[in-house]
């Protein structure tokens, strides 16, 4: 199937979507709680504690996000969370289910938020492990290396800014 041809939507989460919500964050963890040689039921309350942290702190945090479901086709397979202030937009998570990564989903939808920004005239910011192979993607689509202090050198994440063009008024 040609992904230039496939319809990708955005909608609204609802507490609907929660149990979507739920199985994408425990796919974006599954290799690494594999490791860890713990039994299915503790792996899921361990997942299910962590899920829930996240999402209180990022509401609190972000109580005005843009939090979307990435739909393919008219399914759930991904979430998109933007925040959009005057100064800046942050992409504050992209996920995607692992049978859609490396897909062009993801780049699709980096490219589209990206533009707005643009069209907007204000950067656009992320976090991204260091060690996460998504890193390439954002460096392909322009963002660059924030400057860091040298105590935050050996830090997990390291932000990502893209910066639009200069008007030309």
């Amino acid at each position: 199937m040609l992904l230039a041809t496939v319809s990708i939507d955005l909608r609204a989460a609802t507490a609907s979507d929660e149990p979507f919500l739920f199985a994408l964050y425990a796919s974006t963890r599954e290799s690494e709680l594999a490791a860890w040689g713990w039994a299915p039921a503790q792996r899921d309350a361990f997942l299910r504690m962590q899920w829930m942290a996240q999402s209180h702190d990022w509401a609190a945090r972000h109580p005005r996000a843009d939090h979307q479901v990435v739909c393919l086709q008219g399914q759930p397979v991904g979430r998109l969370l933007v925040v959009k202030d005057a100064a800046a937009w942050r992409v504050v998570d992209i996920a995607l289910l692992p049978a859609h990564q490396g897909s062009g989903v993801g780049t699709r939808l980096l490219t589209q938020v990206r533009d707005e920004a643009g069209k907007a005239g204000v950067p656009l910011r992320l976090r991204v492990l260091r060690t996460n192979p998504a890193r390439r993607l954002y460096e392909r689509l322009g963002f660059e290396v924030d400057a860091e202090p040298p105590e935050e050198a050996a830090a997990p994440y390291v932000a990502m800014t893209w910066n639009p063009a200069p008007r030309q008024d």
